[in-house]
């Protein structure tokens, strides 16, 4: 079946990416190997050449990975797109095939902790210069740029803070200075948010996360707006091998067609659970970007249709009332990641966000205080008294 711009977002989600295949499949078959043959030595020759659409590798192209690529570009309004091993491959593959040493990247401050340690630490160690912001102050990321600036990325909602950064406002003025526009999609997923159509000139996900939605693959995607920016990173794929296997591709794909059922779900259960975290006396503060009492509520509403499964809180007590809470709650899970069916907590800053430097977590927000959740698909009910178990264990 055949999708376009005109069909809505839950019909995209079911059919995106699906194509003819032999035999009339209407799940894309899983090619699970290696090589492919060829008909014969012109055959081959034409398809090393780009002469001939085909097949010949499946680190260059494999059509489970293809599909699962043609899916995600549609429903994020991109031209192609490039699956990955991992979320962390999707990026670093983005930051290879764009500077060079002596380039200068701009990136948000309240993003995964790795990300801090692979450009702070690795990329800035063979030249590169990075400068960490808070994105969502406008003025700051503009006094930022420099003759050198090749990319910003930011994450929006910024992980774990949940702070909004403005996309349109920020590709324009990046635009300005020539630079690429990197946007961290995860946390809102194409359901919710679209950042080339706010002016982004790439999109990453995690398709770890909301994705796949079901917690049993790792993997990564790097979506574009411009075809020339696919084919010159295509190249670099090409040779760095951090790609995707079919199998995976298969279970991410599957998970796409449940895809807006899960976010509506994510989303409800977020806000109602938001809503009796912000009245509860142990609960210091609360962010989730559709509370009104979200610094940049307007901002979330404007550029997002949801508010999203994230929610981040401050406890009173700081980190022992959060270790109260995290090892006396019932229903929910205490491991990292986020955006399964199941609920997850986790503390960032001795979790996801320890290999940050702590004067960059400081600046980024992320106290010893802050305890992040990922609110899954489960009965609301169960989720709010799960929480109440586990703060109620707080002296």
């Amino acid at each position: 079946m055949e999708t376009g711009s005109s069909m809505k977002i839950a019909t995209k989600c079911v059919h995106s990416g699906v194509k003819h295949y032999e035999f009339g499949p209407i799940v894309p078959p899983i090619y699970q190997t290696s090589t492919f043959a060829f008909r014969d030595a012109d055959h081959g020759a034409r398809l090393f050449k780009g002469e001939e659409e085909g097949f010949i590798y499946t680190r260059m192209r494999n059509p489970t990975i293809e599909a699962l690529e043609d899916a995600v570009a549609e429903l994020e309004f991109g031209t192609k797109s490039i699956a990955c091993a991992s979320g962390m491959a999707a990026i670093s593959l983005v930051i290879f095939s764009t500077t060079k040493s002596g380039d200068h990247i701009i990136s948000g401050k309240s993003v995964y902790g790795p990300i801090t340690t692979l450009l702070g630490q690795i990329f800035s160690s063979y030249g590169l210069e990075v400068s960490f912001v808070d994105t969502s102050n406008i003025e700051e990321v503009k006094n930022s740029f420099r003759s050198n600036t090749k990319l910003i990325f930011f994450e929006t909602p910024g992980n774990p803070t949940l702070l909004i950064s403005d996309i349109q406002v920020i590709s324009k003025i990046a635009h300005t200075f020539g630079a690429k526009v990197v946007v961290d999609n995860t946390f809102m997923t194409p359901v919710l948010q679209n950042p080339l159509k706010l002016g982004a000139d790439i999109v990453v996900h995690s398709m770890t996360k909301y994705l796949n939605g079901h917690a049993d693959v790792v993997a990564g995607i790097v979506v574009f707006k411009d075809e020339n920016d696919y084919l010159h990173f295509r190249k670099f794929s090409n040779h760095i091998g951090g790609v995707i296997d079919p199998f995976n591709a298969f279970l991410v794909h599957r998970g796409l067609k449940t895809l807006y059922l899960r976010m509506e779900r994510h989303c409800s259960n977020a806000l109602q659970v938001a809503k009796f975290l912000e009245q509860h006396p142990k609960v210091e503060k609360v962010w989730y970007p559709y509370l009104e009492s979200h610094p940049q509520y307007e901002l979330a509403r404007k550029q997002s249709l949801g508010g999203g499964g994230m929610i981040s809180i401050e406890l009173k007590g700081g980190l022992s009332a959060g270790k109260a809470l995290m090892n006396n709650i019932s229903v929910w899970k205490l491991a990292v990641s986020l955006g399964g069916v199941e609920s997850l907590i986790q503390h960032p800053a001795s979790m996801t966000h320890s290999s940050m430097t702590p004067q960059l977590r400081a600046e980024a927000g992320i106290t010893e205080g802050l305890v992040r959740l990922s609110v899954g698909i489960e009965d609301p009910e169960d989720l709010i008294n799960g929480l109440e178990k586990g703060l109620s264990s707080i002296e």
